[in-house]
């Protein structure tokens, strides 16, 4: 790695935990639903919502990379997200709340698609899986900040804010703020695209290759399991164990508590165990996780239950992304549109456990999430241990 190219690692990965502000979707849209009174499929909606944009920008942002580079697309991507944080800062009615959520989304698909192929950039190659792995890793962090955070503001008494949980928002825009500068007076020497670019239709045409339409529904999985254990959780605990909400936030961050540590422990793991075995270790601690979400009415089993499925979703991810992205070298900045866009799981899951939940309790939602978990298993043979 080159002097240019560690000096450049440390705001692309304060980049990565400006990514992980996403993640507070989960925490947040169980605040919203408990001061404007909603059902869960109304409530579920600012998740589904967030992660409908994957869908829209995803690919098209894998295109305007090819027109404006990586570090551009990134930072652009920093800015949306910026306001989004503002804007819930002004009120939490239903519209506010809306708009900001959908520019979170935005931001964050422009964010995904762009900064996991500037990685790749900067590191100059590599263990690619092991790479976006540690950047998961820092991602991780502010997720498992997130439900702190608005804990800590929902009970202290906060200058400007009172007892108020939105001053989540407010931290994180302060960060936001910090990362666009660092990004921005950072020089990143980037390739140029030689050749025409990819049209959107070329784009898609891509998902005619089996390994990167397979990732892609591996990655809607990964995402759907991860939004909805976020969400999840903690009204499977208020239900069962009759908690308040904020008693039952714990379980969100002990999700990503454990995803933090997978990350961590995951980037080591992939160097020394062949890629396939780490992956059905992963996807077996899943399995087991749904088992205890859904028969679980211990404290103990259900925070186990937590605790296996953060830990085995923090690499699925990194795995499928890098099984993509390594099948079509020459393609990296259209698959990783690709790749992103499967993150529009987040959409589809949630919109449905809300449905299955609102009919049979927190049980149906775990199923919804427990199919997801059945596709990884058959994506096991995909995975290469290179």
């Amino acid at each position: 790695m080159s002097k240019t190219s560690k000096l450049a690692l440390i705001p692309v990965m304060l980049c990565f935990f400006a990514m992980g502000f996403v993640d507070l979707v989960g925490i947040a849209s169980n605040y919203v639903k408990e001061d404007l009174q909603l059902t869960d499929s109304v409530a579920n909606i600012f998740p589904s919502l967030v992660f409908f944009w994957f869908l829209i920008f995803s690919v098209p942002t894998g295109m305007l990379m090819n027109k404006i580079g990586r570090k551009k697309t990134v930072l652009l991507s920093l800015v949306v997200t910026v306001v989004s944080l503002f804007l819930p800062l002004f009120g939490e009615n239903f519209p506010i709340m809306l708009c900001a959520f959908s520019l979170l989304g935005i931001g964050n698909a422009l964010m995904q698609t762009s900064l996991n192929p500037l990685v790749s950039t900067v590191m100059g190659g590599g263990n690619l899986a092991s790479t976006l792995t540690f950047g998961q890793f820092i991602k991780a962090i502010a997720s498992f900040l997130a439900p702190y955070l608005a804990m800590w503001g929902a009970t202290q008494v906060i200058p400007s804010f009172g007892y108020d949980w939105r001053v989540l928002f407010a931290i994180y825009f302060v960060v936001g703020i910090f990362a666009t500068i660092m990004l921005g007076i950072t020089p990143i020497e980037e390739e140029r695209i030689e050749g025409k670019a990819s049209s959107f239709t070329e784009c898609i045409k891509l998902l005619g290759t089996p390994i990167v339409l397979l990732s892609f529904f591996g990655i809607m999985c990964h995402v759907g399991i991860d939004v909805g254990t976020n969400t999840t959780a903690p009204k499977i605990l208020m239900e069962r164990l009759g908690m308040t909400l904020n008693e039952a936030a714990f379980a969100t961050s002990l999700y990503f508590i454990f995803r933090t540590i997978g990350c961590l422990t995951g980037s080591f793991f992939l160097r020394v165990l062949p890629n396939r075995t780490f992956f059905i270790i992963s996807v077996c601690m899943m399995a087991l996780s749904m088992c205890g979400l859904f028969i679980g009415t211990e404290k103990w089993m259900l925070y186990t239950a937590i605790a296996l499925v953060g830990y085995g979703n923090s690499n699925i991810f990194s795995i499928c992304f890098a099984q993509a992205l390594t099948s079509m070298p020459e393609k990296q900045n259209e698959v990783s549109g690709l790749m992103i866009m499967g993150l529009f799981g987040g959409t589809v899951f949630p919109l449905l456990m809300g449905f299955a939940s609102d009919a049979i309790g927190q049980a149906g939602a775990v199923i919804v999430m427990a199919i997801g978990v059945v596709y990884l298993f058959t994506y096991i043979n995909k995975v290469k241990n290179a």
